[in-house]
């Protein structure tokens, strides 16, 4: 059963941006972040319009001008969950600071929970990936627009080596939840 942390009066909830290249286990680790905390969880893909979709399945990047209605849409999912006091948990790449720096703009409080593996390790899932449009040759375009996360972002990055079920248990005990419980 996931603990709910609108039932600890006092705690506000987390709003989360669960983020990384493409491949790091976002998605898993998100929906499992999102059950564990009892909070709503959405897939950052489902934000692109056709247009960047299409774009992607055919093998090209995105630039910043496909991606600036994209990032505002969920700064404004974000932004709404923050304002509900509800909070919530997003998949989102966010590789740059700019694309960062227009989350926090519609969401101050956003944490940003950076999934981070070895291009080897990262090539290698996105191969063995399913039902996915983005191709593996797109990966070395992301790590090559990768920002790491700045000391002045609110943030973590979490090596996604141990697998998704350690993620998320490290993760929860950052917002104070351990075992289920309240820290």
């Amino acid at each position: 059963m996931a603990l709910s942390v609108e039932n600890h009066p006092g705690e506000r909830p987390p709003v989360i941006v669960v983020m990384g290249v493409s491949g790091v286990g976002k998605t898993t680790v998100a929906r499992l972040l999102a059950e564990r905390l009892g909070l709503p969880y959405a897939e950052a893909d489902d934000f692109h319009p056709a247009a960047n979709i299409a774009k992607m399945s055919a093998g090209t990047p995105l630039d910043d001008h496909d991606r600036e209605p994209w990032l505002r849409a969920l700064g404004d999912w974000l932004g709404g969950r923050s304002r509900l006091g509800e909070g919530g948990v997003v998949t989102c790449s966010a590789l740059k600071r700019r694309y960062r720096d227009t989350l926090r703009a519609a969401c101050p409080d956003a944490f940003f929970l950076h999934l981070s593996g070895g291009q080897d390790l990262v090539h290698d899932r996105l191969a063995h990936r399913v039902g996915h449009f983005m191709p593996t040759s797109l990966l070395d375009s992301q790590f090559a627009a990768l920002e790491p996360l700045g000391t002045d972002e609110r943030g973590i990055v979490l090596d996604v080596g141990p697998g998704p079920e350690t993620l998320v248990e490290k993760a929860a005990a950052l917002f104070g939840h351990v075992n289920g419980d309240l820290a």
